[in-house]
């Protein structure tokens, strides 16, 4: 019965972060379609609206703010290392393809197995490793290293993936602690909105509503994301469920082509197929080694 119950919750895991993979991508989207506006704004806006929800949901419990004397360590890590992660990534987003931005982040999955290895001791065997392995090389073909201006923000991009992928490790520890979701992404959004706020009273942007719309609408995608997220890495170890997160490139492919008429260059698809190809074989092998 325990077997079961472990492969029940790590099907539940892949199918939550999937659902964020979605969500994400139509926060990259909408962020895209906010036009013109200072990076820190759009991250404020993004995270607003999460902890809005999120407090809203912790009122509606019993315990409400009450957070565990063992999770505080972990909750700052997560929450500093998920706003370093969320900015560098708004930023890529605001200077690439949007699926180009969305696979840079998608490297989180890779330094979560790193991460998760020292951080929480979960170690993963050489058919794991070599699937996430075979998904970051797909993204080196959408990086495309050279001594362009584009490298560099590329470069911001990978650095918004490794954040993330900290943090995700923290959000896992914290779920093995017992810590609910909601107070995890309250934390992780207040304390974004408090690192954001002191840049956007110093450069601040007239927004139209049109773009307030966007970026509300950023803001709700986020928190979608957040939430299935945060349930994702609480149901099932990082080495399990992470490939999965490369979902989120595909659906941004299709916003970007479909909407904004951007549509990647060869190497980009070849590391597209690559990294879906890792994706379908890491799977592959999860329902043989299940059954």
């Amino acid at each position: 019965m325990a077997g079961r119950f472990v492969v029940k919750e790590k099907y539940k895991g892949i199918l939550f972060i999937i659902m964020a993979g979605f969500f994400f991508s139509l926060m990259t989207f909408f962020v895209r379609l906010s036009g013109d506006l200072p990076t820190m704004q759009k991250a404020f806006f993004r995270n607003a609206v999460a902890a809005v929800i999120a407090v809203i949901m912790l009122l509606r419990t019993e315990e409400k703010f009450k957070i565990k004397k063992s999770s505080w360590g972990s909750i700052a890590m997560r929450s500093i290392c998920g706003t370093t992660g969320l900015i560098c990534n708004f930023y890529a987003i605001d200077k690439l393809n949007i699926a180009d931005a969305n696979i840079l982040n998608k490297l989180s999955p890779f330094f979560a197995i790193i991460a998760s290895y020292f951080i929480l001791k979960e170690k993963a065997n050489k058919v794991e490793w070599a699937s996430v392995v075979l998904a970051f090389t797909g993204a080196l073909f959408v990086v495309k290293p050279s001594f362009h201006m584009d490298f560099v923000y590329a470069m911001v991009g990978v650095a918004g993936g490794l954040g993330a992928g900290v943090a995700y490790t923290f959000v896992r520890k914290l779920g093995k602690q017992g810590e609910r979701g909601a107070v995890i992404v309250m934390c992780f959004s207040v304390f974004s909105c408090l690192v954001t706020l002191p840049f956007i009273i110093a450069d601040h942007k007239a927004m139209t509503w049109q773009q307030t719309v966007c970026l509300l609408c950023a803001g709700m995608a986020a928190a979608g994301g957040q939430f299935s997220i945060t349930a994702a890495y609480q149901k099932a170890p990082a080495r399990e469920i992470s490939v999965f997160d490369y979902s989120q490139v595909i659906f941004a492919a299709i916003l970007g082509f479909v909407f904004l008429d951007q549509i990647p260059d060869v190497l980009s698809i070849i590391g597209y197929i690559i990294i879906i190809g890792s994706a379908v074989g890491k799977w592959w092998y999860t329902m043989k080694h299940d059954g």
